[in-house]
C-alpha cells in the first residue's frame, strides 16, 4: 500500500466544490447527490483508491466522463502535483467543472467538452473513470493515452470481476459496494 498524505487546503475546496454542486445542481440537475453528505460521501469515494497508488511520480492525468466532477476534479485537488484533463462532453457539466476551476483557481485542471476518443491523445499517468462503460471499453476508448508507465483507476460496481475477465495486471480493492480497479502495464485491447 502507498503512503498518501492530502493537501491542507482539500477539504476546504472539497466543502467550497459541494456547496456549489448543491447550489448549481438545483437548475441544472448534473448530479444525484442532493445534499451535502451525498456529495462529501462520493468526495470520499473519489479519493479512497489514492492509498492504493503511488502517485508521486506521476505529472499527467485524464478522467473520462468527469460528470459533476467525481472521481477527476477531486483526485486533482488531491493531486496538485498532476496535471488533469477531465473530459466531459455535456456541456452543462462540463460548464459546473469551468465554475469550480475558476472559483478554486485550480492551475492543473484542463475541462474538455469533448469525448475522449475524440481528441489527439497524449501520455497519461493516471487514467480514471467512474461509471462510464465497461472496462475493456474504456481501454480501448483511451488506447491513445495509454503507455507502459499507466495506470488506470475505474471505479466499479458488482460486475468488476466479469469485466476483468481475460485482462492482466489487474487488483481489486473493495470498500462497501464499490469496487476499484487498479490495473497497471496495460495492453491495449
Amino acid at each position: 500500500m502507498a503512503s498518501f498524505t492530502l493537501p491542507i487546503s482539500f477539504w476546504e475546496h472539497a466543502d467550497t466544490f459541494a456547496t456549489l454542486l448543491l447550489r448549481y445542481n438545483q437548475t441544472h440537475n448534473i448530479s444525484g447527490a442532493k445534499t451535502k453528505e451525498v456529495v462529501l460521501k462520493n468526495v470520499e469515494d473519489s479519493i479512497y483508491p489514492l492509498q492504493f497508488l503511488h502517485v508521486s511520480e506521476m505529472k499527467r492525468a485524464i478522467d473520462v466522463g468527469t460528470g459533476a466532477g467525481f472521481p477527476g476534479l477531486l483526485l486533482a485537488l488531491a493531486l496538485p502535483h498532476v496535471h488533469f484533463s477531465l473530459f466531459e462532453p455535456i456541456a452543462k457539466k462540463s460548464a459546473f467543472l469551468h465554475l469550480v476551476k475558476s472559483t478554486l483557481c485550480l492551475k492543473n485542471v484542463e475541462v474538455c467538452t469533448h469525448r475522449v476518443e475524440k481528441v489527439e491523445g497524449f501520455e497519461a499517468d493516471l487514467i480514471s473513470s467512474r461509471a462510464v462503460t465497461n472496462t475493456k471499453m474504456l481501454i480501448n476508448l483511451c488506447h491513445n493515452f495509454i503507455t507502459p508507465k499507466t495506470t488506470l483507476l475505474f471505479y466499479k460496481g458488482e460486475m468488476v470481476e466479469e469485466e476483468i475477465q481475460g485482462l492482466s495486471h489487474c487488483k481489486v480493492y473493495q470498500k462497501e459496494k464499490r469496487y476499484y480497479l487498479i490495473m497497471e502495464n496495460v495492453d491495449v485491447v
